[in-house]
C-alpha cells in the first residue's frame, strides 16, 4: 500500500486565497482526502475509485450553497484547484482514469 505525498498540499491555491473561506476549503480537502483514504487502502480498481471520486464531488457539489453564504462561490480557481489536486492523486496512486471523467459528476 501507497501513502499519500506527504509534502502535496491539497487546495493549497484555494488557502492561499482569502476568497475562499478556509472551513469550506476544508470541506472540500475532507472529500478529496476520502479518496485517498481509499487510494491508501490499496485499492486500485478503477470502477471503485470512479465511485469513490462520485460520491465526493457530489459532496462538493452540496457545498455551493454554504460557498454562496459566505460571499463565495465554487468558480474558476476553485475548479482548476480541484481538478489539477484530482490529477495529482490519480497521476500519484497510478489511476488511470481521466480527470474529466474523475470529476464528471460536477455541477461547478
Amino acid at each position: 500500500m501507497k501513502a499519500f505525498d506527504p509534502n502535496y498540499k491539497l487546495l493549497d491555491e484555494m488557502y492561499q486565497d482569502e476568497y475562499y473561506p478556509d472551513f469550506l476549503v476544508d470541506k472540500v480537502k475532507a472529500q478529496l482526502q476520502k479518496v485517498i483514504a481509499l487510494l491508501e487502502s490499496g485499492e486500485t480498481g478503477t470502477g471503485a475509485v470512479q465511485e469513490a471520486l462520485d460520491e465526493a464531488v457530489r459532496g462538493i457539489n452540496g457545498l455551493q450553497e454554504e460557498f454562496d453564504g459566505n460571499g463565495s462561490e465554487i468558480e474558476t480557481v476553485a475548479r482548476d484547484c480541484i481538478g489539477s489536486d484530482v490529477a495529482y492523486i490519480l497521476d500519484w496512486f497510478n489511476i488511470p482514469i481521466d480527470v474529466e471523467e474523475a470529476i464528471r459528476e460536477r455541477d461547478w
